[in-house]
C-alpha cells in the first residue's frame, strides 16, 4: 500500500494513529488509541477469558497495537496465546515505525513491535515460547474459508459505514461457527443492526460502556448449548 495514502495523527492520550485517506476514517479513536484498544480488545475481552491457553482471531491486524498489546498482557499473566490475524492490505514499514509503539509496553522488549511487523506473512512465527505465536494471513476476510476454532475474536475492521461488506450478516454466522462454545467476540461498533445481526447468528450479545468518547460497544458471546 502507498504510505502517501496515510496521515499520522497523535490522539487524545498522546498515543499515534492513522488517518486512512482511501476510507477517510482513522484506524484508532482520536480520543486515545491506546486508551480504546487497551479498553476494547484487553479490558472487555481478553481480560474475559477464562483461559490459559488461547486461540484468538483478530479480523483487521492494522497497525498492530492490538497484538502488542495481546503479547505484554500474555506475558504478564502467564498466558499462551496463539495470535491469527488477517489483513488485506498490510501497512508498508515506514508507516508503522513512524507511529512509535515500540515504547508503549515497557513489559516487552522495545523490539517487540518491529518483530510483529517483520514476522513472515502465513505462517507460524513463535515470537516468545510458550507465551506469544503469530500467525498473520495476508487476504480478504470476506473471502477466506477460516479452519481453525478460537477462543476469542477481535473484530477491528474499520466502521460499517466506511468498510460495510466486512460486517454482512453471513460473515457473522461464519465467525459464530468457528468460535468454540464460550468464545467471545469484541468489537467498538454499537450500532443497533450489528447487534441484531449477531444475535440472528446466535450469539448472546450485550452493550457495554465504551472506550473515552464511546458511550458503548459491544461483546458478544457463543453460550453453551
Amino acid at each position: 500500500m502507498n504510505p502517501n495514502s496515510f496521515s499520522f495523527q497523535v490522539s487524545g492520550d498522546g498515543s499515534g494513529t492513522l488517518y486512512s485517506k482511501e476510507m477517510q476514517e482513522s484506524y484508532h479513536s482520536l480520543n486515545g488509541a491506546l486508551q480504546e484498544s487497551k479498553h476494547v480488545f484487553i479490558e472487555a475481552g481478553l481480560k474475559q477469558c477464562q483461559k490459559k491457553s488461547i486461540q484468538l482471531f483478530e479480523i483487521g491486524f492494522g497497525t498492530g497495537l492490538n497484538a502488542l498489546l495481546t503479547w505484554a498482557e500474555a506475558k504478564r499473566n502467564h498466558l499462551d496465546i496463539t495470535y491469527t490475524a488477517i489483513e488485506a492490505f498490510p501497512l508498508p514499514p515506514e508507516t508503522t515505525a513512524a507511529l512509535g509503539y515500540d515504547s508503549l509496553e515497557p513489559t516487552l522488549q522495545k523490539e517487540a513491535f518491529h518483530q510483529l511487523h517483520s514476522a513472515v506473512w502465513n505462517k507460524t512465527v513463535v515470537l516468545e515460547k510458550n507465551c506469544f505465536s503469530l500467525h498473520k494471513m495476508e487476504g480478504d476476510f470476506t473471502a477466506n474459508t477460516l479452519l481453525s476454532k478460537f477462543d476469542l475474536l477481535y473484530f477491528d475492521a474499520f466502521a460499517p459505514d466506511k468498510q460495510p461488506e466486512m460486517w454482512e450478516e453471513h460473515l457473522f454466522a461464519r465467525l459464530y461457527e468457528r468460535l468454540n462454545v464460550g468464545g467471545i467476540l469484541v468489537t467498538y461498533c454499537a450500532k443497533g443492526e450489528i447487534r441484531r445481526r449477531l444475535q440472528r447468528c446466535g450469539f448472546k450479545v450485550e452493550r457495554i460502556p465504551g472506550p473515552p468518547g464511546k458511550r458503548e460497544m459491544l461483546r458478544a458471546v457463543k453460550a453453551s448449548i
